[in-house]
């Protein structure tokens, strides 16, 4: 039985990398890749920085992106990020802070634009989808939501052409909103994580459905409300930390419970799950035991 000790993991193939539930897909990874606690346990002594996430994407089937949240990222990176991951592999990328903290979702869409025209398209085919997280103040209100909501591309065609009305806030040399050949349809899914008790309601879950747009379940050691609603073909599960937010990991029952809800998801939709308890190191290796645990 496989515990959820630390130990060496060799590359994983791609069926464990991304495995198949009973009609969608299941892919699970790690919020972030650059830890220095990381190095020395998950990253073996001596790989260099610059391989981190190479070491990450063999293992694992997503990474979720968050320097996004914190800034606009530049195209070289996007395309860096992408060259550096294996074929089949998925980003998961965090919309931007300026947006959801500071914006508060007013006036998005010349800052949607930015963030779009910052190189997000240079993932290509690896393009997952977007998360916007939304401040734990900010309570539901349907028609802000839905006004944001529309404003949210649902294609690599759609990113384009939003990312195409950028203002000058954004600099030419750090902008690139080319669709790759054959991806201009692709679809873009979008997921919200909220962290406002307003937002757990029939009314709130009938308009995430109504506009496809997943609904997080966000595991926080009950620092935050968690609704395992299904609201899209995509289910976004963000794992904070079983006990501790940000600290603990997940013991062996605990997986084998949110194995089995993976399973149970993945009859009606794809789901991603994103390991977020990274402050103490347990981050990766949850997610390979929960890979694991998937793959039996």
């Amino acid at each position: 039985m496989i515990t959820s000790s630390r130990r060496t993991w060799a590359k994983v193939s791609v069926e464990r990398r991304r495995v198949k539930g009973r009609m969608g897909e299941i892919r699970i990874g790690i919020s972030g890749w650059t830890y220095a606690g990381w190095r020395g346990d998950f990253y073996p002594a001596g790989l260099p920085r610059r391989a981190e996430l190479a070491y990450a994407a063999e293992r694992m089937g997503s990474v979720e992106i968050n320097g996004s949240f914190y800034s606009l990222q530049r195209p070289s990176s996007y395309r860096s990020w992408r060259e550096q991951t294996p074929e089949g592999f998925c980003f998961a990328v965090k919309g931007g802070r300026y947006v959801t903290h500071m914006k508060k979702l007013r006036d998005a869409e010349a800052p949607l634009a930015n963030f779009f025209a910052s190189g997000v398209l240079e993932l290509g085919d690896k393009l997952g989808p977007v998360l916007w997280q939304i401040p734990e103040r900010l309570p539901y209100d349907p028609d802000l939501l839905a006004t944001f909501f529309a404003l949210l591309p649902r294609t690599h065609g759609e990113v384009a052409e939003l990312a195409g009305r950028h203002d000058d806030k954004l600099a030419e040399d750090r902008v690139a909103a080319s669709v790759a050949d054959g991806l201009a349809g692709r679809r873009v899914r979008h997921a919200l994580e909220f962290r406002h008790r307003s937002y757990c309601t029939d009314e709130a879950f009938a308009l995430l459905r109504e506009h496809d747009i997943a609904c997080v379940i966000s595991d926080s050691a009950g620092r935050w409300p968690m609704a395992e609603a299904v609201t899209s073909d995509l289910v976004y599960v963000r794992l904070h930390g079983d006990q501790e937010l940000y600290t603990s990991g997940y013991s062996d029952a605990a997986l084998d419970r949110w194995a089995e809800r993976c399973r149970e998801w993945s009859r009606s939709a794809d789901v991603v799950v994103y390991f977020d308890n990274d402050a103490k190191g347990y981050a990766p290796w949850d997610a390979l035991h929960l890979i694991e645990r998937l793959a039996r």
